[in-house]
């Protein structure tokens, strides 16, 4: 999954201590009092199956390699953002961590505080990995981390309920969207879950906008500062989104309701779509009260805006990857490679909860759902990263901030810009 927030906020720290040792305090991979190599793994799979497969791929590793010991600390999604910051600006790093790539690993590796891998990635390491998804995390030929999943946002819609509303196909343009809006309103159907008490899930629709409005001129420029996130295309972002939001889209309660909302409402057939990631049909469906009822999802690309420069097939999105820290043992890389290797990587496949990047394993994917995000994101003219972990934290936090305003109504698009534009002109000097 890419950072589900299952419960927001939550400040619990879950440690898994994959063998005898205890512990988990310690960031930094060291000896143990046994002579082992210790590995700290911090990632953010809270549920199954991903925390599951992660813990048997350590379990088969340090079976096959006892000189290892790897201890694995799982954080829900912004406690792990939270506690990774705290740790990298005392300089201390986890030995293996999970990472999104773009600005905010950039800016780790600009602190020498991660281990640079462009030598390790030469030869058949890097090239049993698909190359656009290792790219999000290599900046001006060096990388600092690999990648484990990719994949591309779009509508997960009920066609049941579709069909209820008289809905044919689903929509091609923002405008046909805005129709069919009200058309599921018209017969009382919620057209769209959204948990927007996590903030992420929400900007996708602001972002997302971004993308179709300014396309991939409007956002390098301003990330390069030959331009700003104040500009016309990120204005008329947040006009296009206060437009949905004025048709009261969302189930009552939206503000104050967390992701795993969102995917109960979808997963119970409570709402018609929702604007999500490839884990959603898996997720969807784990959060049903019947989990062998099938649910009748259908996947479409979001919808061209009128008007805007970006092309029809530009893809917002991003995946999950890992970097090592500036102080893991040396067996922190092998242990990658093995963790990245199509062997393992074929279990995204099998469990359909993620697109996995390793070639051999891209080939096992049988899922038509899936089969529907792999056509959209290798048919894709451009691929713009997650904003929110593409950019410096602060920038970033300015986008979940202003997008929520815009969905409150508390604040306008040209002062919601301006507020990623403030951010921007201070962290992206």
């Amino acid at each position: 999954m890419r950072r589900r927030s299952y419960l927001s906020f939550l400040l619990i720290i879950l440690t898994v201590a994959l063998a005898a040792c205890g512990g988990g305090g310690t960031t930094t991979g060291s000896s143990g009092s046994n002579g082992k190599a210790v590995i700290n793994w911090w990632h953010i799979q809270t549920g199954d199956p991903g925390r599951a497969d992660w813990q048997k791929m350590a379990n088969d590793y340090m079976k096959a390699h006892p000189d290892v010991t790897i201890k694995i600390t799982i954080l829900e999604n912004d406690a792990f953002k939270q506690k990774l910051s705290t740790v990298m600006q005392s300089g201390n790093p986890p030995d293996l961590f999970q990472s999104w790539g773009g600005g905010v690993l950039f800016q780790y590796a600009k602190a020498g505080l991660v281990k640079d891998l462009t030598t390790d990635l030469q030869g058949a390491w890097g090239d049993s990995l698909s190359k656009s998804a290792l790219d999000v995390y290599g900046q001006d030929g060096k990388y600092y981390g690999v990648p484990w999943d990719m994949g591309g946002v779009g509508f997960w819609y009920n066609k049941t309920l579709f069909a209820q509303a008289g809905i044919q196909e689903p929509p091609k343009t923002w405008s046909e969207f805005l129709q069919d809006v009200q058309k599921l309103k018209s017969k009382n159907i919620t057209p769209i879950a959204l948990g927007e008490k996590d903030k992420w899930p929400g900007h996708f629709y602001w972002a997302y906008l971004a993308v179709r409005m300014g396309g991939k001129d409007a956002f390098l420029k301003a990330y390069n500062r030959s331009g700003s996130f104040a500009d016309p295309s990120f204005v008329a972002a947040g006009k296009h989104l206060q437009e949905l939001v004025a048709l009261n889209p969302f189930q009552k309660g939206f503000l104050g309701a967390a992701y795993s909302d969102q995917s109960n409402l979808m997963g119970n057939g409570k709402a018609a779509m929702e604007l999500m990631g490839q884990w959603a049909p898996s997720t969807d469906k784990n959060a049903a009260s019947d989990k062998k009822k099938a649910l009748d999802l259908g996947f479409f690309p979001f919808p061209t805006v009128e008007g805007g420069a970006g092309g029809p097939n530009d893809v917002f999105g991003g995946g999950n990857g890992f970097a090592i820290g500036k102080n893991a043992p040396p067996q922190t890389v092998d242990f990658l490679k093995y963790l990245t290797s199509a062997q393992n990587q074929s279990k995204l496949a099998k469990d359909n909860v993620n697109l996995p990047t390793a070639k051999d394993a891209v080939s096992q994917v049988t899922d038509p759902l899936q089969l529907e995000v792999v056509k959209t994101v290798n048919n894709a003219s451009y691929f713009q990263l997650y904003y929110d972990q593409y950019l410096p934290p602060a920038v970033a936090q300015a986008v979940l901030d202003g997008t929520q305003g815009l969905y409150a109504n508390s604040t306008k698009p040209d002062a919601a810009a301006q507020m990623v534009e403030d951010a921007a002109a201070t962290s992206l000097k």
